[in-house]
């Protein structure tokens, strides 16, 4: 990504739904997502976020986002960080009363989100074919309101995420969440390996690829 444009960001799609994960999964919640990722993700779910999009100024954005008439707004991607201008569009949404969620990678730096803002990061798994972008010091920035996300493939994700949970102390930074990758990691199984090793996470689910079909965009 070499393109940047001072008081605009590259928007992929801007949306109204319910949260399909995290904490706040079932809530009405308003998405932009925003374009480019420097991550390929083995079973990435939007690679129609790498390159497609549109330049849109912050006023744009937040009018569309206030015709929707809903306080949760979470931005992701791509991965939004990799936009300066996603910076100061948050501490925008928050100044305005807004209830604000980024769902972020992983590999980039969260030290300079608002402390407002409500943080998912993924822990990309060795399944992911990029684990080693994982940026560690990430977790001292953690606070209880944040979460952090594994998404799982299979037996040898699981170790490795339960292996990473126990060597940090994840738990006792914020919410940890187990994902299975749809259509891959076979819920139930991921369930039983949870409660055999009484882990203290939360199995999560992507919700919205249960009310609509899997590929849909804009929900």
């Amino acid at each position: 990504m070499s393109e940047q444009r001072r008081g605009q960001l590259r928007v992929n799609e801007i949306f109204y739904s319910i949260q399909g994960e995290s904490r706040q999964a079932g809530l009405p919640c308003v998405f932009v997502r925003l374009t480019y990722c420097n991550l390929r993700c083995r079973w990435c779910d939007s690679p129609y976020s790498f390159y497609e999009g549109q330049w849109m100024t912050v006023e744009k954005i937040m009018d569309e986002i206030a015709a929707h008439n809903c306080k949760l707004v979470e931005i992701t991607g791509g991965e939004p960080l990799l936009q300066k201008d996603v910076l100061p569009f948050m501490t925008r949404l928050c100044d305005a009363g807004y209830d604000v969620l980024i769902e972020t990678g992983g590999h980039m730096d969260i030290a300079p989100i608002d402390g407002r803002v409500r943080r998912i990061v993924d822990i990309k798994c060795p399944g992911s074919g990029e684990a080693d972008k994982v940026r560690w010091q990430n977790i001292e920035q953690l606070g209880p309101d944040d979460e952090l996300k594994f998404v799982i493939a299979d037996e040898a994700d699981y170790r490795w995420a339960v292996d990473m949970l126990n060597k940090y102390g994840l738990d006792k930074k914020c919410a940890v969440l187990f994902s299975p990758v749809f259509g891959e990691m076979d819920n139930l199984t991921l369930v039983q390996w949870i409660l055999r090793d009484r882990l203290p996470v939360r199995f999560q689910l992507q919700m919205h690829k249960y009310i609509w079909a899997p590929e849909t965009r804009g929900v």
